[in-house]
């Protein structure tokens, strides 16, 4: 009977709907299950013979200690993902990456800790051609302003253009107060109306997607929990969405990791592009997809029980 712990931190027990219907199947496929904190610094993390990382989702502010967390767990047992592809995504500058690989990601500008912010806000406002984009600009009369290293829409804020004292004060604090770098983005109306398109990959196949209504209001307050209340229904993607979520996947710089959510919107021609890639801690909304909770436990114990029966 393998032993696999589903990783979480204590405030974000409760609130991860995917932990029960894992639990569950993973249970029917014959595993014990444990839901351990990754700051728990009682966890033996050697008496399991997988750690699945599932709802970790205070790493943000302890970005250095989760990562350190992660090699020491990684040299215990098998982490999933592992800290290689964690290091990776949980910075946003991997849109770079994709970027440069020729996959079509939102229009970002990074700001990094030291430069001026307010030349950087201004460059950006009036389209300065310093950013990632797909070779054409983008007009636009709202933006996104949110850190690098980041997760749930916390520390995340949409502005009109007009609001740039309001948008300074806020990119100030990111990148002068606190040292974080952060990224400018166009607010893409079509949000509005027809959401973000997330598909997940389990074992380098696609197995479902979700639509999420949009998050941020304009004049909101800031996230102040683990993460911003989401609209989730199902959703079938489009042939775009999927090559070009196919385009993504295979842009990884690692071996295909268990299991993927890339989230993306549509700009203003109707074309679908890279909002964000999510390989660390997702919700990959298991209760919207029948069977997808069976087939994610069957990746992770069939391994185990080939291993078993080798003589």
């Amino acid at each position: 009977m393998p032993h696999i712990a589903l990783v979480s931190t204590f405030d974000a027990l409760a609130l991860d709907e995917d932990m029960p219907p894992l639990v569950a199947a993973l249970v029917r496929e014959g595993a014990q299950v444990s839901t351990p904190c990754w700051d728990d610094a009682t966890v033996d993390w050697s008496a399991f013979d997988l750690a699945l990382l599932r709802s970790t989702w205070n790493y943000v502010e302890r970005i250095d200690e989760f990562r350190a967390w992660t090699r020491r767990c990684s040299q215990q047992t098998r982490l999933l993902n592992p800290p290689e592809v964690v290091d990776w995504n949980t910075d946003k500058h991997y849109l770079a990456h994709l970027h440069r690989a020729g996959v079509s990601v939102v229009p970002s500008r990074f700001v990094e800790p030291g430069e001026d912010a307010r030349a950087a806000l201004q460059h950006f406002l009036v389209g300065a051609a310093d950013s990632l984009s797909a070779g054409r600009a983008v007009p636009f009369d709202q933006f996104v302003i949110k850190p690098s290293i980041g997760a749930g829409s916390r520390d995340t804020a949409r502005y009109r253009c007009t609001d740039a004292v309001r948008a300074l004060e806020h990119l100030s604090r990111l990148v002068v107060a606190e040292r974080r770098s952060a990224l400018l983005q166009p607010y893409l109306a079509s949000v509005d109306e027809f959401g973000e398109t997330a598909l997940i990959f389990f074992g380098g196949e696609a197995s479902h997607a979700i639509r999420k209504g949009p998050l941020l209001q304009l004049d909101s307050a800031l996230v102040a929990g683990l993460f911003a209340p989401e609209e989730i229904t199902a959703r079938e993607p489009g042939a775009d969405e999927y090559a070009l979520a196919a385009a993504a996947y295979a842009a990884i710089p690692f071996p295909a990791p268990l299991y993927a959510r890339i989230d993306m919107i549509r700009d203003d021609r109707g074309a679908p592009l890279i909002l964000e890639l999510e390989l660390t801690e997702p919700s990959v909304f298991l209760v919207h997809a029948p069977g997808s909770a069976d087939r994610l436990a069957r990746l992770l114990i069939a391994p185990m029980q080939t291993c078993a029966e080798r003589p």
